[in-house]
């Protein structure tokens, strides 16, 4: 999908949902970025989790590294959220940074990259949809996945990011624009 002239770039935040020490998550994202970054249309800004000192609980009022990620998620137009599996689900610092943020996700798209072993991270990922679905977001049908006993980080991938850079493009423009027209519910 080529950038049309008069078109505001989308704002897409890559999000690195693990904290785990030895994780790969940073290198796949990397690899993600170096693909995403090729194409015209859009901004991206790296969110990594290990950047933001949240809290272990859920404050009563927002620290100040909540309020830091909430606003950037408030910034963001559009998601990519790179996540492993871990024991057929996605990992506890992902799912309580997201509850971090709530308005701050409405009416916008989220895709996805997952890795793990022999599973892709599918189960990952099917687990996040109806997380986001709760949030009012709405997710990419295509994810670009990786087996980390089998796959390489290399061309291959490319076919499966532009796919679902496809989508959340238009989905993110789309919104963008309803969005503008009229402020969401």
């Amino acid at each position: 999908m080529s950038r049309l002239p008069d078109v505001e770039p989308l704002h897409v935040a890559v999000i690195i949902g693990s904290t785990r020490e030895g994780r790969v998550g940073d290198r796949i994202a990397g690899w993600f970025v170096s693909r995403a970054e090729r194409r015209d249309g859009i901004a991206l800004r790296v969110l990594d989790l290990l950047d933001y000192d949240l809290p272990d609980r859920y404050p009563r009022t927002p620290t100040p590294p909540v309020a830091a990620f909430a606003a950037e998620i408030g910034r963001a137009e559009a998601f990519v959220v790179v996540t492993p599996e871990y024991n057929r689900s996605f990992p506890a610092s992902l799912k309580q940074a997201i509850d971090f943020a709530y308005d701050e996700w409405r009416a916008k798209p989220v895709g996805f990259v997952s890795y793990g072993y022999r599973s892709d991270g599918v189960y990952a990922v099917e687990q996040l949809r109806p997380v986001f679905t709760e949030l009012h977001a709405v997710t990419m049908r295509d994810s670009v996945r990786f087996d980390l006993m089998h796959d390489q980080l290399d061309e291959e991938g490319d076919h499966a990011v532009g796919t679902m850079l496809d989508q959340l493009t238009w989905w993110g423009l789309a919104l963008r624009e309803g969005r503008a027209a009229r402020p969401y519910v």
